[in-house]
């Protein structure tokens, strides 16, 4: 299944795409994981080649048994200029949480809010392979950036969550966008 979103061009921005993962993006899969911003937030960054490689197997399984609908975010201008990456996964029925990265060079524009937006409005309103009525994102209580995004995004904040070491080592927030809610 080969799904692409466009995100179209701001004035301030260019467009994106949303694509599947491919193995020719391993290198700049890893080259973004050696960032200490990102490895902060990420339950599980990935250290080396074998690690990217099961990642990024993992990823393709998940679209294969719609389970993990996971893609790499690129600028529309070069499809190998990876920018960050966004993920909707099967909770429960009917239910998918969603996460994302942006990549070092590439924050502070506005990728991370464009491309969760895109997501989102594919999984609740779009796509027909999984029932979905309900997005949920999770993020550190301290991620100050996160809870920007999923405001942006129009995902309200519903609880907080207590620290669940050792994946999740501090205090959470829960945010839901709903189907059919429109975003603020």
């Amino acid at each position: 299944m080969k799904i692409i979103l466009p995100v179209p061009r701001t004035e301030g921005a260019a467009a994106l795409q949303l694509r599947p993962w491919r193995f020719d993006d391993l290198p700049s899969l890893l080259a973004a994981h050696r960032d200490p911003g990102l490895r902060r937030w990420l339950a599980s960054p990935l250290v080396d080649e074998t690690d990217a490689r099961t990642w990024m197997g993992a990823q393709a399984d998940g679209w294969i048994d719609a389970t993990r609908f996971s893609f790499a975010v690129v600028t529309a201008n070069d499809d190998h200029s990876l920018v960050g990456h966004v993920v909707v996964k099967m909770a429960t029925p009917g239910v998918a949480e969603v996460g994302y990265w942006t990549a070092a060079h590439a924050r502070g524009r506005g990728i991370a809010a464009r491309a969760l937006d895109a997501a989102s409005r594919w999984a609740l309103a779009e796509q027909d392979i999984v029932q979905l009525n309900r997005l949920e994102l999770l993020h550190a209580q301290d991620n100050h950036a996160s809870c920007r995004v999923a405001n942006k995004c129009g995902y309200t904040l519903r609880d907080l969550l207590p620290a669940a070491p050792p994946a999740f080592p501090s205090d959470g927030h829960r945010h839901v966008r709903k189907a059919g809610e429109k975003p603020v």
